[in-house]
């Protein structure tokens, strides 16, 4: 299995024990999530954007409007996925901390066109909702001109997970420490007011609880 790169940028400097070097980590950060930031600097200044997104084995996509200046860059940007599985409540505050999967990816971004945007685009919509793509209407010409998809290269990524109990066993405070978990779910589709049809299986599937 190939590893993820190296740079200076990917380098676990700190906690080195969380860093995970197998490409697979990174698919499976991307696989658990939909929602990205995007850091870009626009005018000299930082500028984090929240954004869905797809992938595949080589390529991030995200996707805003042309007119967002987070669109236009073609300079290196960075791209994070995190996922928050706990709080660790120590005994000691300071040990306190979180569970969590996290992955940093850089790279230039390529604007998409024609064939290659209209692929990306069903890239991105399977990802956020399997099955959807064939479900919908495809997007218009109109609106495909107002939709720019970027390609972010997944060639130069960093991963860190952590998981598990406080590590101050040690500590003498007797207190109750451990770990609360969290955990996101899909709850049953609501139907917008003006749509007789019911959710269509591939949404209902979802959902941990019934329709």
């Amino acid at each position: 299995m190939s590893e993820l790169s190296g740079t200076e940028r990917t380098r676990h400097r700190r906690l080195r024990e969380q860093g995970r070097r197998e490409r697979e980590a990174l698919f499976e950060v991307l696989r658990a999530g939909f929602v990205c930031h995007l850091g870009v600097v626009v005018d000299g200044a930082p500028m984090v954007v929240p954004t869905v997104y797809g992938f595949d084995q080589d390529h991030m996509y995200v996707h805003g409007s042309v007119a967002s200046r987070s669109m236009t860059q073609d300079s290196v940007v960075c791209v994070t996925v995190t996922h928050i599985d706990g709080l660790v409540l120590a005994r000691s505050v300071f040990e306190h901390g979180v569970n969590y999967r996290s992955a940093m990816v850089y790279g230039v971004p390529r604007r998409l066109e024609g064939e290659e945007k209209l692929a990306a685009l069903r890239c991105l919509t399977e990802h956020v909702t399997p099955g959807q793509w064939e479900y919908a209407r495809r997007p218009n010409r109109k609106e495909l001109a107002a939709t720019t998809i970027l390609a972010i290269s997944l060639e130069e990524a960093s991963v860190k997970v952590r998981q598990g109990p406080p590590g101050d066993d040690d500590d003498p405070h007797d207190v109750w420490a451990g770990v609360l978990p969290l955990a996101q779910v899909w709850r049953a589709p609501v139907t917008a007011p003006a749509v007789a049809h019911p959710a269509p299986a591939h949404v209902r599937e979802r959902a941990v609880e019934p329709s």
